[in-house]
């Protein structure tokens, strides 16, 4: 591992768009609950245990959801030769780790520590599943996250495997949901983060978590959205915009093999698949593609007020990741670096696009990346670092030749 420290949209969206009120945040308000007269969003009590019957309709409509995200996807993208020898290497991926799937899926729909589809907000996908520690003694330190999904089959219930890898060390982790193209754009994507990373910020408490230990993560297209509503909070923020969370609530921003400037990446995306006029709509249009670009906007003379504002950013990414290359996070470093940001880039040498977010979380052991994120969550607190070296490894949940053969044959 090596270390460098240092709006032309669609009309179909707009139906989606709808307004809704804030609330001004404030030290002494930042542990609010949101006004229900407006939002009707009931916090569910964190003891509440799901009955068998409602677990079973839960999953058939996650399913249900999951293949509909499936087919979408396939609208949009067509169904040619090179999208149909991905389709049968994704199936051929999906069925070598179906081990560890179902096991991760029955946590996910079984265990009494996950909280599945907490509202935040009023879109039908303004939801979010917490994954909370056995231990519930004492406020847990938070993760915010936001999934992956090339902008389109983006899922909460792709963070299950993170989820239960960060509370079995005893930190709560909050996988937000939000709108995927073609229900909405980028845009929509960010407006969507940034209100639930609010309803975290603000409600976070009832569920045992540390309202002043929120860190932010984002994998792959979500490290893009998590990065964009950062920064545009930031922006809002110094200019004195109402706002409904700080910045200064996020002790740190965690960036998974991302991308964080569109005008490099738009032609690597249509070679691998991504067409440019897919991405360009996600987007907003070309024009767009500068406004979210977090490299590009941190360097505008513009925005410099906005920078010390900022949390301390670690970006993390495979040397070997094809679907977004790890060029992408070193020139994000470097031109955080350059404004005067806190940055670090941590790379992995020879990791692929789902190396670290799925082969080795399910392979057990020692995993590098999650022993990483809770390097800098437990930072200055001896006992916490004392606690985590004496736990158990997880457990392997899929074989190694398995793993070896999936990793071949993956799409991404």
């Amino acid at each position: 591992m090596a270390e460098n420290g240092g709006d032309g949209r669609p009309a179909a969206m707009e139906d989606a768009n709808l307004e809704k009120p804030f609330l001004r945040w404030s030290p002494s308000s930042s542990m609010r609950r949101r006004a229900s007269g407006d939002l009707s969003l009931a916090l569910p009590s964190p003891s509440r245990r799901p009955s068998f019957s409602r677990d079973v309709g839960h999953a058939a409509a996650e399913t249900y959801l999951i293949t509909r995200l499936a087919l979408t996807l396939l609208k949009y993208l067509g169904i040619g030769y090179r999208w149909m020898t991905k389709f049968l290497a994704l199936a051929c991926y999906a069925i070598l780790l179906m081990p560890g799937f179902l096991q991760v899926g029955y946590y996910y729909f079984f265990s009494t520590q996950v909280r599945r589809s907490v509202v935040y907000g009023e879109q039908p996908r303004n939801r979010l599943d917490l994954y909370l520690p056995i231990d519930s003694n004492g406020p847990k330190p938070v993760v915010a996250f936001v999934t992956g999904g090339a902008w389109i089959i983006g899922y909460k219930a792709w963070g299950a495997l993170l989820g239960r890898r960060l509370a079995e060390r005893d930190i709560i982790v909050a996988c937000i949901d939000y709108r995927n193209f073609p229900q909405g754009t980028i845009s929509d994507m960010i407006k969507d983060a940034s209100e639930g990373i609010s309803f975290i910020c603000n409600n976070i408490a009832s569920y045992g978590g540390d309202p002043e230990r929120v860190y932010l993560m984002g994998q792959s297209a979500g490290a893009h959205i998590a990065a964009c509503t950062l920064l545009d909070q930031a922006i809002k923020e110094s200019a004195g915009e109402s706002i409904t969370w700080s910045v200064s609530q996020i002790k740190a921003y965690f960036g998974l093999s991302g991308g964080y400037n569109m005008l490099n990446l738009v032609d690597h995306f249509h070679k691998r698949g991504l067409y440019r006029s897919i991405f360009l709509s996600i987007m907003e249009g070309e024009e767009s593609l500068r406004r979210y670009s977090p490299e590009v906007v941190v360097q505008d003379s513009s925005v410099r007020q906005a920078i010390p504002q900022l949390p301390y950013i670690i970006l993390f990414h495979g040397t070997a990741d094809y679907s977004i290359p790890s060029s992408a996070s070193k020139d994000f470093v470097d031109a955080l670096q350059m404004v005067g940001a806190k940055a670090k880039l941590v790379l992995y040498e020879g990791k692929t696009h789902t190396d670290l977010f799925l082969q080795d979380p399910l392979r057990g052991g020692r995993d590098e990346l999650l022993e990483d994120i809770v390097a800098v969550i437990r930072a200055g607190d001896a006992i916490a670092v004392a606690k985590d070296a004496a736990a158990p490894r997880a457990r392997r949940l899929a074989f190694e030749w398995q793993l070896k053969m999936a990793r071949q044959i993956s799409p991404f």
